[in-house]
Order: C-alpha cells, then sequence, then structure tokens
C-alpha cells in the first residue's frame, strides 16, 4: 500500500484520536491542565478540586476522569496527554502508573513485565 492510499483516519482498537473535534470536545479539560503550570493553580486545585472542575466548565465525563485520576479516561473526554501530563504531576503519577492504567495492570505487575522485556 502506498502512503498516499492508506486511509489515516482508520480506527485503531483502543486507541482515542485526538483531533480537531476532540480538541474542541476536551477544551475545558486541557485549559485547566494548562493552568497547573502555576503553583498557586495546583494549589487551588488541590484545595478543592469540584470548584476547580466548575471554575472551568469541566463536564461530569470530565469531573469524573479526573476524580478516578485516570489519564485514559481524561484522553477519552478530550484530554490531550500533553496537557494531562500536568494534572498527573500533581498526583505525583509516573509513567508506570500511566501505563499500567493503559494495559489494564497493577503497577507492580507493569513494572515486572517492562523487568521482562529487558532481559
Amino acid at each position: 500500500m502506498e502512503f498516499e492510499d492508506f486511509d489515516h483516519h482508520t480506527p485503531i482498537e483502543g486507541t482515542t484520536l485526538f483531533d480537531g473535534e476532540m480538541a474542541m470536545i476536551g477544551y475545558a479539560l486541557n485549559k485547566m491542565c494548562y493552568s497547573f503550570n502555576s503553583a498557586e493553580a495546583r494549589e487551588q486545585y488541590l484545595a478543592n478540586p469540584e470548584a476547580y472542575f466548575e471554575k472551568f466548565g469541566l463536564n461530569e465525563a470530565q469531573k469524573q476522569a479526573c476524580r478516578n485520576k485516570n489519564v485514559l479516561e481524561m484522553i477519552a473526554a478530550g484530554g490531550n496527554i500533553y496537557y494531562l501530563a500536568k494534572f498527573a504531576g500533581i498526583y505525583k503519577l509516573n509513567m508506570q502508573d500511566i501505563g499500567a492504567q493503559q494495559t489494564g495492570m497493577s503497577v507492580e505487575d507493569f513494572k515486572e513485565k517492562l523487568r521482562k522485556a529487558g532481559d
């Protein structure tokens, strides 16, 4: 198959495509996460997450994903991974935590999988 013949919008199972439509859906969530560049904003969020959700106009799916601290749910709700990294940092979630979420494994099982892959 030639590159120009490839359908770039072919769904990939388990993958949320971040396109213009998802950017519009996730605007409030991403704007909130962008605010976490400021230490003051992070403090405000941690003091009252629900009020912070309201301040930015998150929808219920976005609020619940944040309450769950689940990056995949946030992506499905329109979150962009680059902005969500700011959110993950507030809760000290590292790449192994996020990888475990993505694979449906516990963090320890995911770390063990990585160790074995390195052998």
